[in-house]
């Protein structure tokens, strides 16, 4: 599988010289973003957008040479640099990166935030945090110096790395999960599902900021380390984890995810239910609709419809192959299952393995303030 655009892009040096550069300090999402630049995870960019790329994106859902792309990725500033200038960004994680401003430009944040997102309301994360944004983007390539420090070091491969163990492990087919929660069931049944079909199968959470509620990061490693050790084989399932923010853009986002995941050598991409929504923004299935515009995406999304746990059949099922009225069915509620945690409740076996729920019990508050 090639990567996104033909060719993974790597931008690190940590040999350049940055003596007497005008500096920046930028977050720590954005941090993670330059590095992701970097080591090809956001293959074929190789900075932050100008403003042909940007517009084309926003509006087009495709970068300007017409390869797909959903998601803006920009820097934001209120610093008076100008086009041409070299500029150290630092973070407080330790990052660093040169960047050569080849544009600077002004943009729309309510027009911004309604097309990523299809909504100016402010009680959506990815608005508020547009909100707050500052009045100009930077655009231009980066160049690595510096990896900042992060937790769960032992968990992180970038996409050379992981190319290699696929080709080690002989995987030509390999389907990607994105998750930000810990496994009930009906994960563990959409992954053995889709891994029926390919070679491998490759865990890939997303590690980085979330909103309220949802799970910490350890605790959503944690589990998936019970679940992976009790239930699955070491020669057809890896685990590694993805550093990015959770954006909250619905259809946009899965398509996003997808090329993240063709990146790291995937050839397919499990895409559920209200893939990476919130609230009531999206509709149930627009996130799988959203992959008929883009037949040449490169990677094969396998979609998933409701499951639920059916007591007559006993197992997991979905509605293509259970005959029996919905009396009979457990939805996997994240909901409830979340409520039952809160309540020093372990959800029953037919919704989450016992090594799973005792991980998550095992911490006084696993999710996020």
């Amino acid at each position: 599988m090639l990567p996104h655009g033909g060719k993974l892009v790597y931008r690190a040096d940590n040999n350049k010289n940055i003596e007497g550069m005008q500096k920046m300090e930028v977050s720590e999402e954005i941090a993670v973003d330059i590095e992701n630049i970097a080591y090809g995870v956001f293959s074929p960019l190789e900075g932050f957008m100008c403003r042909n790329d940007f517009e084309n994106v926003v509006y087009n859902m495709r970068l300007e040479n017409d390869l797909p792309w959903t998601i803006p990725i920009i820097l934001d500033v209120n610093e008076s640099f100008r086009e041409g200038d070299e500029i150290l960004l630092y973070s407080k994680n330790g990052m660093k990166a040169e960047m050569k401003i080849e544009e600077i430009y002004s943009y729309d944040k309510k027009e911004l935030a309604n097309k990523v997102f299809k909504t100016n309301d402010m009680a959506h994360p990815g608005v508020k945090k547009i909100s707050g944004m500052k009045d100009k983007l930077i655009g231009g390539k980066i160049t690595l110096i510096e990896n900042g420090d992060h937790q769960f070091e032992n968990y992180y491969l970038k996409p050379a790395e992981t190319r290699v163990l696929f080709k080690e492990k002989r995987w030509k087919e390999i389907v990607a999960f994105q998750t930000r929660n810990v496994p009930h069931l009906g994960h563990e049944y959409v992954q053995k599902t889709a891994l029926t079909f390919v070679d491998g199968l490759f865990i890939n959470p997303i590690i980085g900021k979330k909103k309220h509620g949802d799970f910490k990061n350890e605790v959503i490693l944690r589990a998936y380390d019970a679940l992976i050790k009790n239930y699955y084989r070491n020669d057809t399932t890896v685990l590694s984890i993805l550093r990015t923010e959770m954006r909250y853009a619905g259809p946009r986002e899965a398509i996003f995810h997808a090329i993240m995941r063709k990146n790291f050598g995937c050839t397919h991409f499990i895409v559920g239910r209200d893939h990476a929504g919130v609230g009531n923004y999206y509709a149930p299935y627009e996130a799988h609709e959203i992959f008929n515009e883009f037949p040449d995406l490169g990677i094969i999304p396998i979609f998933f419809h409701s499951f639920f746990y059916c007591k007559k059949c006993g197992g997991v099922v979905n509605e293509k192959i259970c005959p029996h009225d919905e009396k009979h069915h457990i939805n996997f509620s994240g909901t409830a299952i979340r409520k039952m945690l809160i309540n020093g409740e372990s959800p029953p076996e037919i919704m989450m393995r016992k090594e799973v729920a005792d991980v998550v019990m095992s911490y006084e508050n696993p999710f996020v303030d």
